[in-house]
């Protein structure tokens, strides 16, 4: 059983680097740095993603006086922006239907 706890630590203290490598900024800082790119604007959805091999957090904002979105992708390990986006509602309309048939696609898998 102490071999076992023993083997439960070192692996954590291995894993847990890599965690940190790929994600060192919380989702608050993330979004601060986010809703600084769009003035006024409030933060609708946000999540931690992969997106072209990195880690992002992703945040859709609305814009004051608009229907538009900004979509705002944040570097999750350096903090650092990465793309800012304005989508059109017919935009945002394509893109949530190109995710819905992704998810019921991925459940036809085995």
């Amino acid at each position: 059983m102490a071999r076992l706890s023993v083997f439960i630590v070192l692996l954590l203290l291995c894993i847990s680097p890599q965690s940190q490598a790929q994600q060192r900024i919380s989702r608050a800082e993330a979004e601060k740095t986010a809703l600084a790119r769009v003035p006024g604007g409030k933060t609708l959805s946000g999540k931690l993603e992969k997106e072209k091999g990195r880690q992002i957090w992703s945040f859709d904002i609305s814009m004051p006086g608009s229907r538009n979105i900004t979509e705002v992708w944040i570097d999750a390990r350096t903090g650092e922006l990465i793309s800012t986006q304005i989508e059109t509602p017919a935009e945002q309309a394509k893109e949530a239907a190109a995710e819905k048939k992704a998810k019921a696609k991925a459940k036809q898998r085995p």
